[in-house]
């Protein structure tokens, strides 16, 4: 069947467009590289014509609170009335973990958005939470640097391979709607502040990590539980120090 993936050029996408296409489905990339633009309009109804499922995986090119917002609530109005009007039966979204546990991120509220325009639509949906990827936690860690000094909350995390949220993600796109959330991380749960101390150890980096409570993960202030799942979640098996491994960067 025709499977429409926007930001099928994207980390997330390509790797579903290409487990897709593993299986014999015609799944298409769509993104502005390909001529697919979800905030003009431009190709979107093209795309679509004759798709059974529309996945989407794109984000915002800023993170700035208004421009994601507006992104992600443009996008998604775009795309969901191209939906209707080609008669998609399902339409899947890839979302975030504690998206609605995070209130004082600009980036988490939209998301939040996004959702509440898919479940109103009438399309029939899934929407897909994934936990943080493994492949940004660097990015975390250098987020939180301060000169020498890694400030981490002391708070639960549960990150995924993104091959694991891709494998997720085609799953429940070739399956029957939910109408619900369908929650899905990595098999390990850690301590942020530990796993940051952890990593940084590998890598020989001499930055000191501090458990700081207060401190924010990209702006937000977090719980104990803000970026883990709820018990009942899809634990797909790629462990960190098996993918640590796999990819050259130690234990």
């Amino acid at each position: 069947m025709k499977i429409v993936v926007i930001g099928g050029s994207g980390l997330i996408g390509s790797k579903v467009v290409d487990r897709l296409g593993a299986q014999g489905h015609e799944a298409v990339a769509a993104s502005p590289k390909t001529g697919v633009n979800t905030l003009t309009g431009e190709g979107v109804a093209d795309a679509l014509a004759g798709a059974e499922v529309v996945v989407d995986t794109s984000n915002s090119p800023s993170f700035e609170d208004a421009a994601v917002l507006e992104f992600f609530e443009t996008s998604t109005r775009t795309l969901l009335a191209a939906a209707s009007d080609a008669g998609v039966n399902h339409y899947v979204a890839l979302s975030i973990v504690g998206s609605d546990r995070i209130p004082d991120s600009g980036y988490m509220r939209a998301k939040v958005a996004q959702e509440k325009l898919i479940v109103a639509s009438g399309i029939p949906y899934s929407v897909v939470h994934a936990t943080q990827f493994f492949e940004f936690l660097q990015g975390i860690i250098d987020a939180a640097t301060d000169g020498d000094t890694v400030h981490l909350a002391p708070v639960l995390i549960q990150p995924m391979a993104a091959d694991d949220v891709a494998a997720a993600v085609t799953e429940v796109a070739l399956g029957a709607p939910t109408n619900s959330v369908v929650e899905v991380a990595g098999p390990e749960q850690f301590q942020l502040d530990e796993l940051g101390r952890s990593l940084l150890a590998d890598q020989q980096d001499r930055r000191t990590v501090v458990a700081d409570p207060d401190a924010r993960y990209f702006g937000a202030r977090l719980n104990e539980r803000s970026l883990v799942p709820a018990d009942g979640a899809r634990t797909p098996g790629t462990a960190l120090a098996d993918w640590r491994a796999a990819a050259g960067r130690g234990r």
